[in-house]
C-alpha cells in the first residue's frame, strides 16, 4: 500500500470516528427532529423514527467529508440529509405501481368546510427546490428551521447572522414558498 493510499484510509477513518462521535452525542435530539418530520409529512405510521435517523446515519457516512465543528453545524446538515429520506421515502410510497396516484376521498365532506386544503410535502419540497435556485440562502434556512426542527436562535449561531434577520428571512421565504406552491 502506498503512503498516499494509507494517509488516504487514515482520513477517511478519522472522519468516520468523529461522524460517530457526533451523532453518538446528538442521538436523542435527531430522534426527536426525526419524530417531528415523520409527524408532518404524514408517514408517522409508514417509517420508524429510529429507522429514519440510521437512515440518516447512514446518508451521512456515505456522504462527501464534512468537518463539524459543532452541534449546530452538524444539525444542519442532519436536516438536509432527513428532508431527502423523507421526500424520497413519501415518492416511494406514491408510486403507481402501488395505487399511489388514487385520490383519498373522505366520506365527512363537512370536516373540509373550515380547513384550508393540506399541503403537498412533494409540492414543498418542489417549491424548496425553486427557491434554492432563486436564494439558495433562503432554501437553507427553510430546511434548518422546517426540516432540522430548529430555532431562530440555532440558526443564526450556525449561520453567524442576527436572529431579527433570522425571523425576517423566515417569513419571507414561507411567503415565496406559499406563492409558489399555490401556483
Amino acid at each position: 500500500m502506498t503512503d498516499f493510499a494509507i494517509a488516504l484510509q487514515k482520513i477517511e477513518q478519522e472522519h468516520s470516528a468523529a461522524l460517530d462521535a457526533a451523532f453518538s452525542a446528538w442521538y436523542p435530539e435527531l430522534k426527536k427532529i426525526a419524530h417531528a418530520r415523520l409527524y408532518r409529512s404524514g408517514l408517522n405510521g409508514s417509517m420508524q423514527t429510529t429507522a429514519l435517523v440510521h437512515d440518516s446515519y447512514m446518508k451521512l457516512v456515505s456522504g462527501p467529508d464534512r468537518p463539524f465543528s459543532n452541534r449546530l453545524q452538524f444539525l444542519a446538515y442532519a436536516s438536509r440529509t432527513l428532508r431527502s429520506i423523507v421526500i424520497d421515502t413519501i415518492r416511494e410510497e406514491r408510486a403507481l405501481r402501488r395505487g399511489g396516484d388514487l385520490d383519498l376521498v373522505t366520506l365527512d365532506t363537512a370536516l373540509e368546510a373550515g380547513v384550508g386544503p393540506a399541503i403537498d410535502v412533494e409540492d414543498v419540497n418542489a417549491a424548496m427546490d425553486d427557491l434554492a435556485k432563486l436564494d439558495p440562502a433562503l432554501a437553507r434556512l427553510v430546511e434548518m428551521r422546517f426540516f432540522g426542527g430548529m430555532t431562530a436562535f440555532e440558526i443564526a449561531k450556525a449561520l453567524g447572522i442576527s436572529e431579527r434577520t433570522v425571523q425576517r428571512e423566515w417569513s419571507k421565504a414561507r411567503a415565496l414558498l406559499l406563492t409558489m406552491i399555490e401556483a
